[in-house]
């Protein structure tokens, strides 16, 4: 049986989010593959030893993922919203369910069409929504790489394994990816053949794409209220997180001074030890609800991102109640009055 794009998405994605959650299990005699998975995910100030320094990067490296991401968000972005502009045009009829009940239903009774129709129907609603969910992550990754190169200060002698930072490469090319699974090959089709159409017959016998930006953005106001909700989560999270890191940022005024450290307070910092991690769980809490949360790639995805993110998170709490001896006593690791 051929594996398509989703099958192995979800694959991808279920293998790495086991690992994770085996290492994060309480038990004695998984004390050695926790420290495996720990020493692969370490990075910056939880980085305990420099016995692995041959297998590290720099942190500061951290900006070639948002490199990566905003290239590749950029491209599916584009095409897709091309392809569904030219491919799934808006009709009188509106096709964006506004109840979450009729989409996860697929076909309700409550309207009444030609079984084609129908099929139409459901394909604009998936490759709109896909524009959508990716026109949400553009936003986030434009701001991720921004942050990373005038916002954060790494310093010159933080590192990563080589094993997170090609982790971090496939996630930002993956996710992305994961957002338009459904329609990604019929897209890729579609510019494929376009590219081979403009190289064969030359410009002159090519479609001219007519900007008429109302159609470009008229869909959007089809939207239901599960992708209303779902942008207002992840905006939520999208400030809330752009605060943090704007804390952390001005924690280390001058580079050079390595292993200076100081306990960070303000916004979600009051509550929680890792509240960037903790917004970043929000934000793809949006993505999920703002895709209907009928996608099970998407689920995959979402669990991946927050078993990372906790278990990271555990052990930044771990360092700041060592590194501290008046560390406030109030706060978790990620998870607001339970972990």
């Amino acid at each position: 049986m051929e594996l398509g794009l989703v099958e192995l998405l979800r694959a991808a994605w279920i293998a790495g989010t086991l690992p994770i959650l085996i290492a994060s299990l309480p038990c004695s005699w998984l004390g050695s593959f926790h420290g495996l998975v720990l020493g692969f995910a370490s990075r910056g100030k939880i980085m305990k030893s420099s016995s692995h320094q041959k297998f590290t990067v720099p942190q500061r490296f951290f900006s070639h993922f948002y490199v990566v991401a905003v290239v590749w968000t950029t491209l599916l972005l584009i095409a897709t919203w091309i392809y569904a502009h030219r491919m799934a045009p808006i009709a009188s009829e509106p096709f964006f369910y506004s109840d979450l009940g009729s989409y996860l239903a697929g076909r309700s009774n409550t309207f009444i069409f030609h079984r084609s129709q129908l099929i139409n129907s459901e394909n604009k609603f998936r490759v709109w929504l896909s524009v959508f969910l990716l026109l949400l992550m553009e936003v986030q990754v434009l701001r991720r790489l921004f942050e990373t190169l005038y916002v954060f200060k790494y310093s010159p002698s933080a590192r990563m394994h080589i094993f997170g930072y090609l982790t971090g490469l496939f996630f930002y090319t993956a996710m992305p990816l994961t957002l338009c699974c459904t329609c990604a090959p019929n897209v890729f089709k579609f510019g494929t053949s376009e590219v081979t159409e403009f190289i064969v017959k030359g410009r002159s016998s090519m479609q001219a794409i007519e900007f008429d930006w109302w159609d470009f953005v008229n869909p959007f106001s089809k939207l239901g209220w599960c992708q209303w909700i779902g942008a207002a989560i992840f905006l939520w999270g999208w400030i809330h997180q752009y605060r943090c890191h704007a804390i952390l940022g001005s924690l280390r005024e001058h580079v050079g001074k390595v292993d200076e450290y100081v306990i960070p307070r303000g916004d979600w910092f009051e509550i929680v030890s890792s509240p960037h991690y903790l917004a970043e769980i929000v934000i793809y809490a949006g993505i999920v609800f703002g895709s209907g949360g009928a996608d099970l790639t998407i689920w995959l995805l979402y669990g991946f991102v927050v078993s990372n993110l906790i278990f990271a998170a555990a052990e930044t709490h771990r360092w700041y109640l060592q590194k501290f001896d008046n560390y406030p006593s109030n706060r978790v690791a990620i998870i607001p009055f339970v972990c």
